[in-house]
């Protein structure tokens, strides 16, 4: 019997494509999205909020704007840098920006100005697109186009020539360690191998995977064009942050099957046991390295669910390697799995020959889905991507990995400083560099704190320059104004001198050991009934004693994902809902007692003083 949504045979038309038509991923992630569209014009594609597009309304509203933008220059080749909300018209662009033959280089609206401008820039983009409101915002000095408030249903609808396998897709950039960006030109032929009827992961046309991660960000790119290479439906979480029950009702509202979450995320939606998992089939998991006790108690407590463990740079394409992971994995430390999807992994030592089992080597990424390169980089790019004598090129990871007897990979860590924090990988250096541009600051160091496996958090050491000592907290604002969120430290210190090691570097170890509890203060009057609750919530999360009333979440470390698990607890102990615009306007013990107090009161107005009796007769 045909499955939903397929043509019967009695039923085909003439000419209609069938799945022996389908293009070869070489073909293209346009190319595979019209081929949908052409078999199953009427199925959901994407799914934001209350709006819907279905396949063939997406090509054709893709193609409307591919034309409107040639009209405005756009050609074969341009770097165009998109600047958009997540929604169904994000999806749109990329694909329209595609059949004008253009190369898409995302944006970020939560990136300071000055950031966005620069990776434009690194790009050599020459006209950015999207959203007027974020346009207008943005401010920004060069060439912009705002895009139609609804998607185009008309006008010459013919797409541009396909674009072909080599040309550049996207343009993402990740930490750069002499504190430039690195923007990865990833080619379309990459990404289509990638996500083409994956055997990594069950995905097929009845599912519906959500896309809830910054454009910037490469999971994004299987999220979305994983689903549309496949028939399936894009399910857009608008919310710009949103909270674990946030998610969660999204994906129970929209019927949701599969997911990707970064590591710290999931492991914050694992030590809660969370509905989200009920309701999804599939969760592919990546940035970091996996816990098994977590991985464990999400397979038992939901034992139906697919969880695979994803490994890869976005050189190499979003995801080499992947396991679906079992109980009997969480034995031991959770493998990273073998290579998938056209992707050759190679474990090699300093001088570049095979390792054996059992033995760390750096691994070497192969294959047929590596990255062109840095964009305006040659020589990193001739650095990191290397012709082997005999392997042909290679993309060298600086990730130390071991292979077991049975070809499962483990992680062991980097031959560098680099660190992923929070699915993010971040170059230590970058931040440095941010530091040490500031007039007020002689040098700078930044290190990883972890105050439990769960948490990692970014704290910078400052040392002074002559004249008036900067303050901690004017310094995380001024990088705020040039760094994204992810890079600006948890904690900033200032300190007489860096240690060193005694080859002359700086010792990390030792500046981790400074990394201490809360700093004595003034003395604290007791906190009232609600600042307690609010107190304990807040010690839970960042693993420390809260006692005071003017505490600061910031201050004590606190970032977006912890404050994520804080307003969850909230949600969980007290019964309100609070936002994170509202958490971080009023980022004290005091001010989440007060907004706790108001929420409560707005809850239940006839405990407000003067509310007026209950008059109902009997």
């Amino acid at each position: 019997m045909p499955t939903e949504g397929t043509p019967s045979p009695a039923h085909r038309r003439s000419g209609e494509p069938t799945a022996a038509d389908r293009p070869a991923p070489s073909a293209g992630l346009p190319a595979l999205v019209a081929w949908h569209a052409a078999r199953t014009p009427h199925a959901l594609a994407v799914a934001d909020g209350d709006s819907t597009l279905t396949y063939a309304q997406l090509v054709t509203a893709g193609r409307a704007l591919a034309a409107h933008l040639r009209t405005h220059g756009v050609g074969p080749g341009d770097s165009v840098a998109l600047l958009m909300p997540r929604c169904a018209r994000t999806v749109v662009a990329q694909l329209a920006l595609w059949w004008a033959g253009a190369v898409c280089v995302p944006l970020d609206p939560a990136h300071p100005r000055a950031r966005s401008e620069a990776l434009a820039a690194e790009a050599g983009a020459t006209l950015t697109v999207g959203d007027s409101k974020l346009l207008e915002s943005a401010a920004l000095t060069g060439a912009t186009l705002a895009l139609p408030g609804e998607p185009l249903v008309d006008g010459d609808c013919a797409p541009a020539a396909e674009p072909g396998p080599d040309a550049t897709a996207f343009i993402m950039f990740t930490s750069g360690s002499t504190g430039r960006p690195k923007g990865v030109a990833v080619p379309h032929s990459a990404i289509a191998e990638l996500v083409s009827d994956p055997a990594y992961l069950t995905l097929t046309a009845r599912d519906r995977v959500l896309f809830h991660s910054p454009m910037t960000f490469d999971a994004s790119t299987f999220e979305v064009w994983g689903a549309l290479a496949n028939g399936a439906a894009v399910v857009v979480c608008t919310d710009e942050r949103p909270s674990f029950e946030d998610l969660a009702r999204h994906v129970e509202r929209h019927g949701v099957t599969v997911a990707f979450f970064t590591t710290a995320l999931f492991h914050q939606l694992a030590g809660r046991r969370s509905r989200i998992f009920s309701a999804l089939r599939t969760v592919i998991v990546g940035g970091e390295a996996m816990s098994a006790h977590h991985a464990r108690a999400v397979l038992r407590a939901f034992p139906w669910l697919e969880l695979v463990n994803g490994y890869g740079p976005t050189e190499a394409t979003t995801f080499t390697t992947s396991h679906r992971v079992t109980d009997a994995d969480c034995d031991g430390q959770v493998p990273i799995g073998r290579s998938i999807a056209g992707a050759a992994v190679h474990l090699l030592d300093a001088t570049g020959r095979p390792v054996e089992d059992g033995a760390q080597g750096e691994l070497w990424i192969g294959g047929s889905r590596l990255a062109h390169g840095y964009t305006g980089q040659p020589e990193l790019t001739a650095e990191r991507f290397v012709q082997h004598p005999e392997l042909g090129r290679l993309y060298r990871t600086g990730d130390l990995v071991s292979r077991r007897p049975d070809g499962l990979l483990d992680y062991h860590g980097r031959t560098d400083d680099q660190v992923k924090i929070r699915g993010f990988r971040i170059e230590p250096a970058e931040i440095e560099h941010a530091l040490r541009e500031r007039p007020e600051v002689a040098d700078a160091a930044v290190t990883v704190h972890r105050p439990s496996p769960d948490d990692a958090r970014l704290a910078a050491f400052v040392v002074a320059a002559s004249g008036p000592v900067p303050r901690p907290d004017a310094l995380r604002e001024r990088l705020a104004a040039v760094l994204p969120a992810h890079l600006v430290p948890d904690e900033v210190r200032l300190i007489d001198a860096l240690p060193l090691t005694p080859s002359g570097k700086v010792d990390r170890r030792a500046l981790t050991d400074l990394v201490t509890t809360d700093a004595p203060g003034a003395p604290a009057g007791p906190l009232g009934p609600l600042e307690q609750a609010v107190a304990e919530i807040w010690s839970r999360s960042l693993g420390r004693e809260v006692a005071r009333a003017d505490a600061d979440f910031l201050a004590l470390g606190g970032h977006s994902l912890l404050a994520l698990a804080v307003t969850d607890d909230l949600h969980e102990e007290l019964g309100v809902e609070l936002t994170l615009a509202d958490f971080f306007a009023a980022p004290t013990v005091a001010g989440h007692a007060a907004l706790v107090e108001r929420a409560l009161l707005a809850a239940h107005s006839d405990l407000r003083p003067g509310a007026p009796e209950d008059t109902d007769a009997h």
